[in-house]
Parts: structure tokens; sequence; C-alpha cells
């Protein structure tokens, strides 16, 4: 009777406090699905986390990654490697056609893995963007880092007769020679390729523990039914965050930047070009500062620099150290923003200075291109009849309406020298024979001091060049 009663209270119990999602785990599979079928870099590792947040509020028991990618940036497969590898929750890998490279990373950090029939899995060389094999400091991170992660995987205990032997789950040196074409595996690979696996090389080789067509058949292959499937889907706000922090759309921005502070200074005034530059910034460096990539410090140092440069432009005669140190520190702010857990490590297997290397090329080829293109535009703009007549003066001032010409007195200057007697920055006061006139130089500044010749005469201006 006892035993009765205590079944009894036993099931009022669950029946009063246990929730309709409490009870179906008791006896479900409760899965989080996402996808990572594009390039693996900041967007995705953003993506990654925010899949793991979301399988932890819902309980889940596995995530199961769907992949299909050619790889991407170092940094970013190991941040989701290392996610993985430290996961309370089982992950799962199906390789739905390719994991190379990075994806290759991030699928032997996996619990299982599951391939479709035709698909791929290896060819984890490092290259830079041309395709090209980086030297082997890097080939040796990577290297390194292929074998650590099949090593994390653990061994299998074989009984053999009376004997117990260990066995690795995934062979670190077959995740090693992914990497490096050297690497000479028996009864695999020869030197001189680098291992990439089928679906049914890799089942052979364990890197594989199954193939099948699709996610139902990997639930029934792993044999996890009842199952409920949750499909992470990103946010607007973070398709939107993940396409800000593209190396592409971050290359934009800093052309941007600088575009509208050239443009800003070619017509003085604080207006659109100098609005578009500060806009561009905010949208470079937040979604990083969101993301903890970039720090408060490394967005001073951007600040810092663009407020040497202005001292320089508009203060201190002359383009000297201020100037120097103001473009110095601009690329680095906007080169440190982008290189994640920044921790002055300069050692080791060089992988910050390669990445920061990296950040820089972008930063200052995209500075290059921006400087270009606004020369370009510039010209086009105002010779442009639609454009030119919308934003350009086109009144024309005749005599007969009372208005009077320049004075040409001065045409007679045109080749003659003199010295600056301040800096033209680009205009200032120069003297010619005993007497002083405002002049413009030609092209950049002069310092004062300086001997110029008169170049040409316009509009009541004399345009002077450095001898």
């Amino acid at each position: 009777m006892q035993k009765r009663m205590l079944i009894l209270l036993t099931l009022l119990f669950n029946l009063a406090f246990l929730s309709p999602l409490d009870a179906q785990q008791n006896d479900t599979t409760v899965i989080l699905t996402f996808d990572m079928k594009e390039e693996v870099a900041p967007a995705l590792w953003r993506k990654t986390q925010k899949a793991f947040e979301e399988a932890e509020r819902i309980n889940a028991n596995l995530i199961i990654i769907q992949m299909n990618t050619y790889g991407g940036m170092v940094v970013s497969a190991d941040s989701i490697r290392t996610k993985i590898l430290n996961s309370k929750i089982p992950v799962y890998v199906f390789i739905d056609n390719n994991a190379a490279s990075a994806g290759a990373l991030i699928s032997i950090a996996c619990d299982k893995i599951y391939m479709r029939p035709g698909a791929n899995i290896g060819a984890a060389t490092v290259v830079n963007q041309t395709g090209q094999a980086m030297p082997d400091k890097y080939q040796s991170y990577m290297r390194s880092t292929m074998r650590a992660t099949a090593e994390a995987q653990g061994k299998d205990t074989l009984i053999v007769g009376n004997d117990t032997t260990y066995r690795w789950k995934r062979d670190p040196k077959i995740a090693e020679a992914m990497v490096d074409p050297d690497m000479v595996v028996v009864g695999v690979i020869d030197t001189g390729k680098v291992i990439t696996f089928t679906a049914l090389e890799a089942s052979e080789h364990g890197f594989c523990d199954g193939i099948v067509d699709n996610i139902q058949e990997l639930i029934e292959e792993a044999a996890l039914n009842p199952a409920v499937i949750t499909d992470y889907q990103p946010t607007r706000l973070d398709k939107l965050i993940g396409m800000m922090m593209h190396p592409v759309f971050q290359s934009l921005l800093i052309m941007a930047i600088f575009g509208g502070i050239y443009f800003e200074l070619q017509t003085p005034g604080v207006g659109f070009p100098l609005g578009i530059a500060i806009l561009a910034a905010i949208l470079y460096f937040a979604p990083l500062y969101l993301e903890g990539i970039a720090a408060h410090w490394e967005i001073a140092v951007f600040i810092l620099g663009i407020l040497l440069i202005a001292l320089e432009l508009f203060v201190i005669p002359g383009f000297g150290v201020a100037g120097v140190s103001g473009i110095v520190l601009a690329i680095f702010g906007l080169s440190l923003a982008m290189v994640d857990a920044f921790d002055f490590d300069f050692g080791g297997s060089g992988l910050f200075v390669s990445l920061l290397l990296k950040s820089m090329l972008l930063v200052i080829g995209s500075i290059f291109v921006s400087f270009l293109a606004s020369l370009y535009l510039g010209k086009r703009l105002f010779e442009s009849s639609y454009l030119g007549s919308k934003i350009s003066l086109q009144a024309v001032q005749t005599t007969s309406e009372g208005y009077l010409g320049v004075d040409a007195s001065l045409k007679y200057l045109i080749g003659k020298q003199g010295i600056t007697e301040n800096s033209l920055r680009p205009s200032g006061t120069v003297i010619i024979d005993g007497e002083t006139y405002d002049a413009k130089a030609e092209f950049g500044f002069i310092e004062k001091g300086q001997n110029v010749v008169v170049t040409r005469f316009e509009t009541s201006q004399i345009y002077v060049m450095k001898i």
C-alpha cells in the first residue's frame, strides 16, 4: 500500500512541476542544427557562438553542423575548433559536400563525422589570398593544431586475445598529413601530396563515422530517435553584423573613411564628405567592438592618429613627426581592431604577426585604392554635365551686367623666382623682387623659406612650384 502511494505521489509531482519540454526530454533527443556553408571568417565564428548559446537555451542533447566549405581564415577556424572541443554538448558534423582546409580542422574537432556519398575532407595546407602555400612556420602551426585536434578525440580500446591495446580514434599523423605534403603515412599516402579523403576513404581510416544522405539518415544511423530537431536561423541583425565583419565590406568602409577625409580637405568646411567618413568609421568599429574583437585602446589609437593628422594639416607648419605618426597610428588602429585576442605574443608560431600583417595589407591597400578613386571621381564629378551642373556654379557674370573682370596685371610674374614668406598649405605668401604676393602651391605643401618659381596666373591668383 505504501509503495502504491509513493508511485501516485511521484506521478502527481511530475504533472504539477515538470513542463511538457522537461517531460519530453526524458525520452527524446533534442537536437540543434546549423549551417557552415560559407567562408570560415569572423561572421561564421559569430554564428557558431550564437548557435551554441541557442543550444544551451533549449537544453539540446546534441548539436549537428551541416558543413560545405572550402575553408577560410585560420584564426576563425581555431576559435570554432576550440569552442567545439570545450562544448559540454556533443557535436556532430554532417559534411554535405566539402570540408576543405579550415573546414577539415573544424570537422576533426567534432565528436562524430558523417559524410554524404561523394563528399571530401582534407587539404588543410595554409595558403595566402593567391592560393600559394605560406612559409613553413605557418604550416608548422597548422600541423600542430590538426595533430592536437585529432589527439583530443582520444583512443579506442582494443582487446585481442588476452592483450589490450589502444588505437587513436583519429590518427594524428593522418590529420597532420592533411597539411604537410612531406608526411608519409604507410598505407595511406606517400610524399608529395596532402591528404584529401573521399567519404569511403575517410570511413576506412577513422575520419568518418558513417556515410548518410541527409540529417534524418544520420539520426537513424546514430540511433538518436525519437528526436526533436531545431534549426538555428540567424536574426537579421546577426546577418547584418556578419556582413559588416566581412573583409570585403571592411575594405569598403576603410575606403569611405579616407575618401571622405580627402574630399573634406578639398572642400573646406564640415560637410557631407566628413559625415560619410565618420559614419564609415562607426560602422567599421561597432561590430568589431560588440563582438569583443576590437578593444577600447585600439579604437583610441585610431582616433589619436586622425587627430595628429588634423593637427599637422591645420596647426603645425610642414609635414613631419605628427603627420607621419598620425598615419601610422590610424593604420595600426584599423589593423589591430581586426585581430582577435591580442596578447602581445609575437613568438611561437607567428600566427598573430601573420594576422596583423594581413590586416595591415588590407588597410593600406584600401587606403591606396581610396586615394586613387578619390582623384578619379573628383575629376569625373565636375566634368559630368548633369552632376556638375547640380553642384557647381553655372552662372555667367558678363561685363554688360556690370561685372568687372579680374586684374591680369600680375601675369608678368610667370617664370619669375622668389622665396616663400610662410608655409603654403596650399596657400600663403611669397616674396618676389622684394614684393610680397599671395600665392598658392601647385602641388602639396611648400615649407617656409623655400625657393619657388611662378608657374601660372589664374583668377587673380599666382601659382608657384618649389624649385
